[in-house]
């Protein structure tokens, strides 16, 4: 039997999943919006407004409860890549994910207590999480109340601009849910990490 070590928090683990769903749901939904066709509906535009409002106030709800847990539990440490080296890992790690992996090379980082995350994954992480998904929340509330946005904007009504943003900055995330799911089949078996999101264990 593989040896074990329990490493995700049950709060983490239901947040997870619940900001996936989440997302999963307001991509969906934004798409539906964005490109509205009335012959070719992902789903019904006024059902699809409904539905993406109510997930992003939810989203907003469940990314506060992220960082105040993170704060509370300490967690957020696991997003600080971990000194010494750090370049050197995070050039290690896009090698492996790039080229090593095919070639059968071991990982060149094991999850452990102190450090759930490769430097390479510390880095993104923090990087979408307090920097682009804040960007997608803040452009998202000023579409839901319009008078929170400003009446001009770089010569431009001010709600442009912040369409704008909020749509790059959702393309963005979406890319990184596509890309985060794809290196999620990168463990020792295509289902590990997806596993140790459900039940909390890692299997070294």
């Amino acid at each position: 039997m593989a040896e074990r070590e329990y490493l995700i928090a049950p709060w983490i683990r239901v947040w997870h999943w619940t900001n996936a769903a989440l997302i999963l749901t307001l991509g969906v939904t934004g798409l539906s919006v964005h490109f509205a066709d009335p012959a070719l509906p992902l789903v019904n535009f006024a059902l699809a407004v409904r539905i993406h409002n109510t997930a992003g106030v939810l989203l907003i709800a469940a990314y506060l409860f992220f960082v105040v847990a993170n704060i509370v539990t300490g967690n957020w440490w696991q997003f600080v890549p971990k000194p010494p080296g750090v370049l050197g890992r995070i050039i290690r790690q896009a090698m492996w994910y790039g080229i090593g992996i095919f070639r059968g090379e071991p990982h060149p980082h094991e999850p452990s207590k102190e450090e759930h995350f490769n430097a390479l994954q510390a880095v993104t992480y923090w990087s979408v999480m307090y920097l682009l998904l804040p960007v997608v929340l803040l452009s998202g509330l000023m579409y839901l109340y319009p008078e929170l946005a400003p009446d001009k904007l770089f010569g431009f009504d001010g709600l442009l601009p912040v369409a704008l943003t909020h749509y790059l900055a959702a393309v963005a995330v979406l890319l990184f849910m596509l890309s985060h799911i794809y290196l999620g089949t990168t463990g020792k078996t295509v289902g590990q990490m997806f596993k140790m999101m459900f039940t909390g264990w890692h299997e070294h």
